[in-house]
């Protein structure tokens, strides 16, 4: 298949910015609302440009969510004022252990104190995020939505110069269409990449400057969520339940149902990416989670009005890469700074992008540029994210080392002791793993039965997909490559019976006879345009195959109050 990075070589324009950032999510923006504060405070001019993606500021923001407001009120201590949209605060914590019918909810006092929701707001992310996105604009912040940093640029000396935003309008194959229209260059002092979850140029990035080196790997989950507008009876304002157990079982992953405002409800499904059943699938794990009995009925006599998913990091501390290079650096979840117990990510995205936002302004004034802001991890290391992230190193990888039952009291036990200060009692860290080489051979693993949708509180993959207001243009290069077009139906489908088409949430992967050989074998066919960029299929692929690029600005997810 071709790669839609590589094509022929086009003249592109170029713009000289103060830094340039990737990603108008919470890192992004937050670092560069952080820059024109400090900008203003100093009286210093200061160009900042964010480059988006999505269609539109918030379009691709899934979360949740529950939300932190720490960092919230650093930004911008007047954030009610401003009329911040954080939703509700959090009025009950609940924590669920399920079993097919039945659940034993865990007593509050029993949960470690970084576990509480007390403070926090139940909200949509999506909608701060576009908050955020006016708040930047006001400040004098370029932003540009509907153009994907598809390339970083190098200077002679290897540093980061800034990046390529992708071309528009080329043909399936890679060539130049009708209303082509090059990408254009963008020039900075500093590059900030805050592209979320496995970004495709912090991926290589990584590479690029060896930044997992003395690092563990980072692992992942997959998160699936809906929306849904309920009967007012069914619905508790500030209500945040957390489930565990059913029906994963010996597989970790759990449900979250959160109470929102307006009568609506966030309800949705975690599974880690490190299972080892290729029979196994996380949307239809989600489909089953709202039949029980106790979610269920709060369902009931309401309707699904979004629908999304998103991969996770899961890797916690010990996963979080070198933070700096020459000319750039990786902030929020480019970097992996989800608080996987607290199940909370975006307080930490915004702090990291306002300390390196910091690093690099004292930079700037110091009239430098393309070197490496040395002083950006430091600062993290120091700060109440790293702190955040210690109290809980041990909790993910404790499940994977000591099983869910075991694990889970291993994991309350360590968060507990580094809660009442006596972390110095399990001062070791535990490894991480990869994911993509967990999965066994389909012929070793139990099939799963997954009951058929009933269209009213279950649904198939494509329906659900309608409501998320996808869209890529059929005619533009597949962004869902392959590096080899034969591993596919020699390893995957042959091996693992095709597990494409279960670990993506999106209906992308399926395989069809192939009609060129008489329809006696089979082929992948990848339905690109159904993409909503979880980035799932990039990270579970067993034979690490498949490499998510980026597609053409302004497609994907159109993601509303999510």
């Amino acid at each position: 298949m071709t790669d839609a990075t590589e094509t022929e070589a086009v003249e592109r324009e170029s713009m000289e910015v103060d830094v340039v950032i990737v990603g108008a999510g919470p890192s992004g923006l937050s670092a560069a609302i952080r820059l024109m504060q400090l900008a203003q405070e100093n009286d210093h001019e200061l160009m900042v440009c964010v480059v988006e993606k999505a269609s539109e500021v918030g379009a691709h923001i899934l979360s949740g969510a529950v939300v932190d407001p720490i960092a919230m009120n650093e930004l911008f201590p007047d954030w009610k004022e401003k009329g911040a949209p954080m939703g509700v605060p959090v009025t009950d914590n609940q924590h669920w252990v399920l079993t097919e019918t039945g659940k034993s909810a865990l007593p509050h006092f029993m949960m470690p104190p970084i576990l509480s929701n007390n403070g926090c707001n139940t909200l949509s992310l999506g909608n701060l995020v576009r908050w955020l996105g006016e708040q930047a604009e006001a400040m004098g912040v370029e932003v540009y939505p509907g153009f994907a940093a598809a390339e970083v640029l190098f200077n002679d000396d290897g540093s980061v110069k800034g990046i390529a935003t992708g071309d528009m309008g080329r043909e399936r194959d890679g060539s130049q269409g009708p209303n082509f229209e090059p990408g254009m260059e963008l020039h900075a002092k500093y590059t900030f990449f805050a592209e979320g979850c496995r970004g495709h140029l912090s991926k290589t990035l990584m590479d690029t400057f060896n930044l997992g080196e003395g690092r563990q790997p980072q692992t992942y989950g997959i998160g699936i969520k809906e929306l849904w507008d309920v009967p007012e009876e069914n619905h508790s304002e500030g209500k945040v339940i957390h489930t565990q157990g059913w029906p994963l079982d010996d597989i970790v992953g759990g449900g979250f149902i959160y109470h929102q405002e307006n009568n609506q409800i966030a309800i949705g499904f975690v599974t880690t990416l490190d299972y080892e059943n290729p029979h196994l699938s996380p949307y239809d794990e989600m489909q089953r989670f709202k039949t029980h009995p106790e979610v269920r009925k709060m369902l009931e006599g309401g309707r699904r009005v979004a629908y999304g998913a998103r991969a996770i990091n899961e890797g916690g501390l010990q996963s979080v890469p070198k933070l700096a290079f020459p000319g750039g650096c990786l902030i929020g979840c480019s970097a992996g700074f989800v608080n996987v117990p607290r199940i909370k990510g975006s307080h930490n995205a915004m702090k990291t992008g306002m300390l390196a936002a910091e690093s690099a302004f004292a930079a700037i004034k110091a009239e430098r540029a393309h070197d490496e802001l040395t002083d950006y991890e430091p600062a993290f290391r120091d700060s109440w994210v790293y702190k955040d992230l210690h109290k809980v190193r041990n909790a993910r990888p404790s499940l994977s080392k000591f099983g869910l039952k075991l694990g889970t009291i291993y994991a309350g036990l360590d968060m507990w002791l580094n809660n009442l200060g006596l972390g110095f009692l399990v001062p070791w860290t535990f490894d991480n793993h990869t994911d993509h080489d967990r999965l066994k051979p389909a012929k070793d693993m139990p099939k799963i039965d997954y009951p058929k949708p009933d269209g009213v509180l279950t649904f198939d993959k494509l329906t659900n997909v309608s409501f998320s207001g996808t869209n890529h243009e059929e005619n533009q290069p597949v962004h869902l490559t392959l590096k080899d077009d034969a591993v596919p139906v020699a390893t995957n489908l042959a091996i693992y019976d095709g597990p494409e088409n279960r670990f993506c949430p999106a209906g992308v992967y399926e395989y069809v006879p192939n009609e060129d050989k008489g329809g006696d074998e089979m082929r992948l066919q990848i339905n690109a345009q159904n993409c909503v960029h979880c980035k799932t299929c990039d990270i579970k692929d067993p034979t690490q195959n498949i490499n998510w690029v980026v597609p053409e600005g302004g497609g994907g997810p159109n993601y509303p109050n999510m």
